[in-house]
């Protein structure tokens, strides 16, 4: 499925009484940070902030991570779900693939908050520029998947590069 399987109708303008009509359309936005007109992908990076600050110290890292892929695959629900309910892939609005991504990104890196920010700063780059793979994923993978596929990549992208400063600096 393309991309443009989504282009059924002019994408609208969600509103809190859409994204309170079903509770992936309240996921997929972020809790309601992807109603911003300004930056809605960088509020839902940073409503990653406090989820793994709430949930990280409470697991494993095994159960951290086996969250992490639920996230993701929950992820891929709501996006479709959002995006077919919109008639748009991946709205602008939409910021769950950014979550879960920079969960992971949370998840891999040293606790410290010289790597978050450096990390927060990294994966909104590769996420807004999309490089290299990350701009033809946006382009042809269409569902779900697609939605939170490019920004699995950027957060790999963020990754590393970190580690290739961590093997090169510190």
């Amino acid at each position: 499925m393309s991309a443009d399987t989504y282009h059924m109708r002019p994408p609208r303008r969600p509103s809190l009484r859409f994204l309170l009509s079903h509770p992936a359309h309240l996921i997929a936005f972020g809790f309601g940070s992807g109603l911003s007109r300004f930056g809605p992908g960088t509020l839902g990076t940073l409503v990653a902030i406090p989820i793994f600050a709430i949930t990280y110290p409470r697991l494993s890292d095994g159960w951290y991570a086996l969250l992490l892929v639920g996230a993701f695959l929950g992820g891929i629900w709501t996006c479709e779900r959002t995006s077919r309910a919109l008639g748009v892939h991946d709205h602008g609005g939409i910021v769950v693939d950014e979550i879960v991504a920079f969960m992971i990104v949370l998840f891999m890196i040293p606790q410290t908050l010289v790597w978050q920010v450096a990390g927060f700063l990294l994966f909104r780059l590769f996420d807004i520029w999309k490089p290299l793979h990350i701009r033809h994923l946006d382009a042809t993978v269409g569902g779900g998947f697609g939605v939170m596929l490019d920004d699995l990549v950027a957060a790999l992208y963020t990754l590393l590069v970190l580690a290739a400063w961590k093997a090169l600096v510190l």
